[in-house]
């Protein structure tokens, strides 16, 4: 029973054997991990490694040949069913044992001008920008869901709140397209997340370099990266891509977590602004009216948790001494993907119920109707139509909105031209001079929308133009993945073609 407090190693027959308990919180972990994301990726950059050395002149060709074959037998299936073996210390070794039982002695000259450390960081960095551009792809998805969302809804008329009160008019799709051009932002900030991230660190070897004539160019476009962490110490030290990465998915999930909870609330009775379909609803036990919005509540939940787990790799990165260190590693990098593995999730899942639910357009427009959020526009006409300081106007309105609540009134539809005449004589000394028709006009929440032309307004010529540029910007988005998707397929192509060649 005291074996699990043991130091972290055994010494058995000559080997030394890691403890049970070190064993089972740490390197079993990480050997799942490993099985799980890097075996092709580590035959790839072995391939890469052995190629390069051939051209180089580090090995010769029937080395190379001899290498390769032995890299074409392994059975990756093999290793991921594989549990950890205390016989080697992790999946790097194991392969590395394996390659040198089929091909011999020769094969430990794949490990010249490298280390765990820059293949590792390698490896971790490849995964990443994999999962960056799933992610970056299921972003266009959901954005295309709300473009959609919107064009549906250029010319349903809601309130626009700010400080939780009502505001404005404006409409469904002025809000949706704000949420487009926040996704916009997170699409470009992954961008460049992109680029910090798919930078070659091979060539560092553990931390200098090496004294052998390798080609870090050759690796770089063997690997499918755009460019080489140049300082051999910041290739296997820097762990900013990492988090520069979080801090992104991190701040995409903040982003997505706000309009959730604008929807929730929108979902209420009190605000009836949509009803979810179906499929999207759980029913209550023992309420038999429930329709409980809980996709957008696990939305929500979940994007807190794509929170947290980013936060934690930025405080695992927090206080580290910069150099290669397993805090940066094994142990941090799983949370980063499960935040991104999740954010993909979510974002199919508050694209799909975008577009499937039913906004209640007549209810929006009611509630605009019969409230005072139009009254904005009254003072801006009668600034036009009266010839006064928008001060005078907004004290007009202002005046009668008082006399209104005193009388128990919550809606425009007692606003007169008349009590709108008196105040002005109170405030200006004059009579008004606008139309009763034109007053009128001026109360109602299309009036209001319809005048706001401007870029960036409500107006739904405004906004169908503005839809029609984000659906032009989408063709840029996604020709940039596409184009990161075709160099990296076509340099696994390559890298597989050079394994068919040894065998042949």
């Amino acid at each position: 029973m005291f074996e699990d407090f043991r130091s972290k190693t055994q010494q058995e027959d000559g080997m030394i054997f890691p403890s049970n308990i070190y064993r089972k919180v740490v390197l079993q972990p990480a050997y799942d991990e490993a099985k799980k994301n890097f075996l092709t990726i580590m035959l790839q950059i072995n391939i890469a490694h052995l190629k390069m050395l051939e051209e180089q002149g580090l090995v010769t060709k029937e080395e190379a040949t001899q290498i390769g074959i032995a890299l074409k037998k392994l059975d990756l299936n093999y290793y991921r069913i594989q549990d950890y073996s205390p016989q080697y210390e992790d999946l790097f070794f194991r392969i590395e044992n394996k390659l040198i039982e089929l091909a011999g002695d020769v094969a430990g000259n794949l490990h010249i001008g490298r280390s765990r450390n820059d293949m590792g960081i390698a490896i971790y960095r490849i995964t990443l920008r994999q999962k960056l551009l799933q992610l970056m792809r299921e972003l266009l998805t959901l954005r295309g869901d709300l473009v959609a969302a919107a064009e549906e809804h250029v010319d349903t008329i809601m309130i626009g709140y700010t400080h939780t009160q009502q505001a404005q008019p404006t409409t469904f799709a002025h809000y949706l397209k704000a949420v487009i051009d926040q996704i916009d932002r997170d699409f470009e900030r992954m961008q460049h997340v992109y680029k910090t991230v798919n930078r070659s660190s091979m060539g560092a070897a553990a931390l200098t370099t090496t004294g052998f004539n390798i080609s870090r160019e050759r690796m770089r476009d063997l690997l499918a990266f755009d460019d080489i962490i140049e300082n051999a110490w910041d290739a296997v030290a820097g762990a900013d891509y990492i988090a520069e990465a979080a801090s992104t998915v991190q701040l995409a999930a903040l982003n997505l977590g706000r309009t959730s909870q604008d929807f929730l609330l929108w979902a209420t009775q009190e605000f009836n602004a949509f009803v979810l379909a179906s499929p999207y609803v759980q029913i209550s036990s023992i309420m038999p009216q429930k329709r409980n919005p809980v996709s957008i509540e696990h939305t929500r939940s979940l994007l807190s948790s794509v929170v947290g787990d980013a936060s934690t790799v930025l405080q695992m990165v927090h206080n580290t001494p910069f150099g290669d260190i397993v805090d940066t590693e094994d142990d941090m990098q799983p949370y980063l993907w499960r935040a991104i593995d999740r954010l993909i999730g979510i974002y199919k899942l508050f694209g799909s119920l975008v577009v499937t639910m039913d906004v209640n357009k007549k209810k929006l427009l009611n509630r605009a109707e019969n409230s005072f959020a139009n009254v904005t526009e009254l003072a801006d006409t009668l600034v036009r139509s009266e010839g006064i300081s928008f001060r005078q106007a907004h004290s007009i309105v202002s005046k009668c909105i008082k006399v209104l609540l005193a009388h128990g009134e919550e809606s425009l539809a007692s606003l007169t031209w008349g009590l709108a005449n008196t105040q002005s004589k109170l405030v200006t000394g004059k009579t008004l001079m606008i139309s009763e028709e034109d007053f009128y006009n001026a109360l109602k929440p299309e009036f209001f929308v319809g005048i706001r032309t401007l870029l960036g307004g409500p107006a739904p010529v405004t906004m169908q133009a503005s839809l029609d540029r984000a659906k032009e910007n989408a063709l840029g988005f996604s020709d940039w993945i596409k184009q990161k998707e075709s160099t990296i397929q076509s340099a696994e192509k390559q890298l597989a073609s050079f394994l068919e060649e040894w065998n042949q």
